[in-house]
């Protein structure tokens, strides 16, 4: 057979279909039984599903998710392309910069939190003595606004370095050939760009899309320790909602249930973005 390496990772994948099948088919039959601590279980159906679709603070943390995440692809796509190019191809620098790169993504998530949290306090933060110096009263515990864009310029500094390393990487596998043909057409930078550099790229960009949507999507450990999801509800994502159902109020099948929304949801839109760009780059899927 031509394809014998794919039985050397059947062990694997076996091992880990078994390790993700038995959890998720755990957090299914809690969704379907109403669960409290000190409590037998009984079986209640789609009750679950029933009242977390119908409950606005649900709504609205998915509306607020579904914002977020897309202002962070059209925030960090860009940017990490703009920064991969700007990098420089050889020499000593390369080596630092790509280091300096991957300091941010080495930092936890909570320290993350924890590092913006105190750059932002009111009364000793750097961020916040620099507003005042330009007029700007900043304070993320009063102006939902100020903890909104804040969350979203943590998430940028912590993850755009992931989106930069991959398209320079991209960046590193086009043949020097494709740019030289264009300099013997005189084709303008924008035009390289547009015709070689961007068509090279669009499965590396489909990768950063996909990843940075997914992440972003599950965030909670950097607005849970920089906001606490405020202030109101400001700040509070689905990842937060389904950890207050299940863990705060105790209410375990109604957060396994809001956690099955959550996972579907991000299959869907993965594959619908997935589809778009797929045709939007001219490939097969």
């Amino acid at each position: 057979m031509k394809n014998r390496a794919i039985f050397f990772l059947l062990p694997a994948l076996g091992l880990m279909s078994i390790s993700a099948f038995i959890p998720l088919m755990t957090v299914v039959n809690y969704s379907l039984h109403c669960i409290f601590p000190g409590s037998f279980p009984y079986y209640v159906g789609l009750e679950n599903y029933i009242e977390a679709l119908h409950d606005p603070l649900f709504g609205g943390a998915f509306f607020r998710q579904i914002i977020f995440s897309f202002i962070i692809l059209g925030i960090e796509i860009p940017l990490g392309l703009i920064l991969a190019m700007a990098m420089p191809k050889k020499g000593y620098w390369v080596g630092v910069v790509l280091v300096l790169l991957g300091i941010p993504l080495l930092i936890p998530w909570n320290v993350v939190g924890i590092m913006w949290r105190v750059l932002t306090r009111a009364d000793l933060g750097i961020v916040s003595l620099l507003f005042r110096k330009l007029g700007y009263e900043y304070n993320m515990s009063l102006h939902w606004g100020d903890a909104w864009w804040t969350v979203v310029c943590m998430d940028v500094w912590h993850w755009s370095p992931l989106v930069v390393l991959l398209c320079y990487a991209g960046l590193q596998a086009i043949p020097d050939e494709f740019y030289q043909a264009a300099k013997i057409d005189k084709a303008s930078k924008w035009a390289t760009f547009r015709y070689v550099t961007l068509p090279k790229l669009r499965y590396v960009l489909i990768i950063a899309v996909l990843l940075r949507f997914m992440d972003s999507f599950k965030i909670y450990a950097e607005p849970f320790q920089l906001t606490g999801g405020g202030p109101g509800d400001s700040t509070t994502y689905l990842s937060t909602y389904a950890s207050r159902k299940a863990i705060g109020g105790f209410e375990m099948g109604m957060g396994a249930a809001v956690s099955l929304i959550y996972f579907f949801s991000v299959i869907v839109i993965c594959y619908i973005l997935y589809t778009i760009m797929v045709h939007i780059a001219g490939g097969k899927r």
